[in-house]
């Protein structure tokens, strides 16, 4: 009987610890099982990518006005959904010369349940698809909806020859609705490379992000540092 019990036990703990090396996993920045991720590029030059998440809603068109202003072009990462619901945002995007990447059509986690084949190749085929509709012509690269991926979704995208871009700063995710707080996270964290994760698109919650881009354009620019797209920063590898 103590035998037994000793067994399942130590089975279980092995169990949960292989389930927390995949929770562990699942949420990196800067790996996964198949295929190419990056979350920042290892450079000496002074170069930032800004990516947007959850493109495009009406408040996209706030955030191209402020990047038109600087002379800036980032990286859009968009909802198929979001796209299909206002095209000509998405239009704008693109002929504005931004680079726009996928996000899947839903924004659902892309793990567990969420990550059976069909519906993994469904979210990236039909989002893919709205992307061209833009007219953007350019590579499209990948970032999972809150980070997450696991064993089907890095293996389609290893398979579809598309890189997986995650980000290596975050200041929303710790300073949400605060845009002094926002500007001065990103301020203090950026580095050389860095891919830097806003979302300004939202009604509520994120008017922080939007009201602390321009101060966070001034402040980078003036530090020396170029803004670039994602493509444009891993070309520098």
């Amino acid at each position: 009987m103590r035998k037994r019990l000793i067994l399942t036990a130590a089975v279980l703990l092995c169990t949960a610890a292989v389930l927390f090396g995949l929770l562990q996993v699942s949420k990196s920045r800067s790996f996964q099982f198949f295929g190419e991720i990056v979350d920042r590029v290892d450079t000496t030059e002074r170069v930032v990518a800004l990516t947007f998440d959850d493109a495009p809603t009406p408040r996209a068109a706030e955030v191209l006005d402020t990047l038109a202003r600087f002379g800036v072009q980032g990286t859009f990462y968009a909802l198929g959904s979001e796209l299909e619901r206002s095209p000509e945002l998405g239009r704008r995007i693109a002929a504005a010369g931004h680079e726009l990447g996928n996000h899947t059509f839903s924004h659902r986690r892309m793990v567990g349940t969420n990550e059976t084949p069909g519906f993994v190749r469904s979210e990236l085929d039909r989002t893919d698809a709205l992307i061209r509709a833009t007219g953007y012509r350019g590579p499209i690269t990948f970032r999972p909806p809150y980070g997450k991926k696991l064993f089907v979704l890095p293996w389609e995208l290893s398979r579809r020859g598309v890189t997986t871009v995650t980000w290596d700063v975050e200041p929303d995710t710790f300073h949400a609705g605060d845009a002094a707080a926002i500007e001065r996270y990103t301020l203090e964290h950026v580095r050389p490379g860095s891919i830097v994760l806003m979302h300004p698109f939202c009604e509520a919650g994120c008017g922080a992000d939007r009201e602390a881009l321009p101060r966070i354009i001034e402040r980078l620019r003036a530090d020396g540092y170029r803004f670039v797209t994602v493509q444009q920063l891993l070309a520098l590898r």
